[in-house]
């Protein structure tokens, strides 16, 4: 099942206490970055590099490396500022694609979105039931 699906059977049951949607998390999400290991790796040897003083890309950046370019990561920056991710490895380099990579990777960041939000959304609801047992 998708989280969509699931989504529609909430509400098809009528489940209509708070709760965190599939519209919630998304509503979360301010920016979102892929890159694979390969790409780490080579960026980090630039960037160091150019720490360095010595420029950005001489002829000797290391050794491309099959294997690191199967590996994509996501990044995803929720609004508040913390960030989650999720990765993608694929065993066969002729089944690599670029594009279900970043989906998979994707999927596997927004999948630990969902506790941290659970985790806020009681946090409220223990508090608003604590004002309204001291006030009720």
């Amino acid at each position: 099942m998708t989280d969509q699906s699931i989504e529609q059977e909430i509400q098809a049951k009528g489940k209509t206490a708070a709760r965190v949607t599939p519209a919630d998390i998304e509503a979360a999400i301010a920016a979102e970055h892929y890159f694979t290991a390969d790409e780490g790796v080579v960026g980090k040897f630039a960037n160091r590099l150019a720490a360095e003083g010595l420029g950005t890309y001489p002829g000797d950046l290391p050794k491309r490396n099959q294997q690191l370019s199967l590996l994509t990561f996501c990044v995803l920056v929720l609004r508040n500022g913390f960030t989650v991710t999720g990765e993608s490895a694929c065993a066969s380099p002729e089944n690599f694609d670029a594009e279900i990579g970043r989906k998979i990777a994707r999927q596997n960041a927004v999948n630990k979105i969902w506790p941290l939000m659970g985790y806020e959304l009681r946090s409220k609801l223990a508090a608003q039931d604590d004002r309204e047992e001291h006030h009720g």
